[in-house]
């Protein structure tokens, strides 16, 4: 199918993880949208494919890949400023890594990624963006209004511009622990809207009040594909956030518990819209789980046991959270 006939036909996308064994079959399939592997540090990606990121964070375990597929075949390319791109005709993944030094700093680097953003996707005709994830180095160094989150929440809004409330993303922000400073950030846009959700235990990020800093964060707790599509429900980065505060600031245990809860609530929340949603996570849910202390992966992973059937795929990251007081954070897809 061409890309003009993949336009007129429903967005579809599924999500594996599988061993890097397969990286070349994987690359030599069409139908693939985009592969992500997890090594921190500065090693050298194992393919320069516009399809393949390497995140600068580092996978606990077996190293596996996170593939996303389509329906459709997929044409690649890298523009002049940066973007590494795959579309099918209905759904474009980019890719764009900013070094940070380049732009004086953290905010100068966001801002000038956000400016890409916005119009790279728009310029190759997938004006829609359901979905973002932010990985940048030291997170939460600095300070009340300079700790790095904060000023890349400032960055972002500059790089945004005027934007409508009702039509951000779903998104991740999490920390690298590589010291390396480059701000990697992808995407997947459509040509038609998704329906971004908010979460009925939670404040919407962009209503935090001042003290969370001097910038809002810009985005949607989640993300439904347009009806008809065959996307999975696009889940944020999802922490024991309950209101705006954070709870349980001393159990990583508890910290999982709410978070999950917040899961479910976000779930019950896409089914008022989409009823043929699994109401719980299973075969059809991939999780990605970042933990922020390397040395409480092991307890992590037994908790996780409790929370989630035998048959739910997921990786466990080592990473930092945004806040000084989260311990874990997970996001997602679930229920193509």
């Amino acid at each position: 199918m061409n890309a003009q006939a993949a336009n007129a036909a429903p967005a579809t996308l599924s999500v594996d993880y599988v061993a890097p064994v397969h990286l070349p079959a994987l690359l030599a399939d069409d139908h693939v949208l985009a592969i992500f592997g997890f090594q921190a540090g500065n090693g050298a990606p194992p393919t320069d494919d516009p399809r393949y990121l390497q995140v600068g964070l580092q996978a606990d375990g077996t190293p596996m890949l996170e593939v996303w597929r389509s329906r459709y075949p997929v044409s690649t390319g890298r523009d002049a400023n940066g973007v590494a791109w795959a579309s099918d005709g209905a759904l474009m993944f980019g890719a764009l890594q900013v070094d940070e030094a380049s732009h004086g700093d953290i905010i100068g680097a966001s801002e000038h990624a956000y400016a890409q953003v916005l119009t790279a996707p728009a310029a190759h005709g997938y004006p829609h963006l359901l979905r973002i994830w932010n990985y940048m180095d030291a997170i939460t160094e600095g300070e009340g209004d300079d700790e790095r989150y904060r000023r890349f929440c400032v960055g972002r809004a500059r790089g945004m511009g005027t934007i409508n409330t009702g039509t951000l993303p779903a998104a991740t922000a999490i920390g690298r622990v590589d010291g390396v400073r480059v701000l990697q950030i992808y995407w997947l846009a459509a040509r038609t809207p998704g329906m971004p959700l908010e979460n009925p235990r939670q404040v919407s990020a962009y209503r935090y009040p001042r003290q969370y800093g001097p910038q809002s964060p810009s985005f949607a707790r989640a993300m439904l594909g347009a009806p008809g599509s065959t996307l999975p429900l696009l889940l944020s980065g999802t922490a024991s956030v309950v209101g705006h505060a954070t709870l349980h600031g001393d159990s990583t245990h508890r910290q999982l518990q709410e978070t999950f809860a917040n899961f479910e609530a976000l779930i019950n929340a896409a089914r008022v819209h989409s009823p043929a949603l699994p109401p719980h996570f299973g075969a059809g849910s991939r999780l990605k789980v970042y933990v922020d202390d390397a040395a409480e992966i092991a307890a992590v992973r037994q908790a996780l046991a409790t929370h989630l059937p035998a048959d739910v795929p997921y990786i466990v990251l080592h990473a930092t959270v945004c806040r000084h007081d989260l311990r874990v954070e997970i996001d997602g897809v679930h229920g193509a």
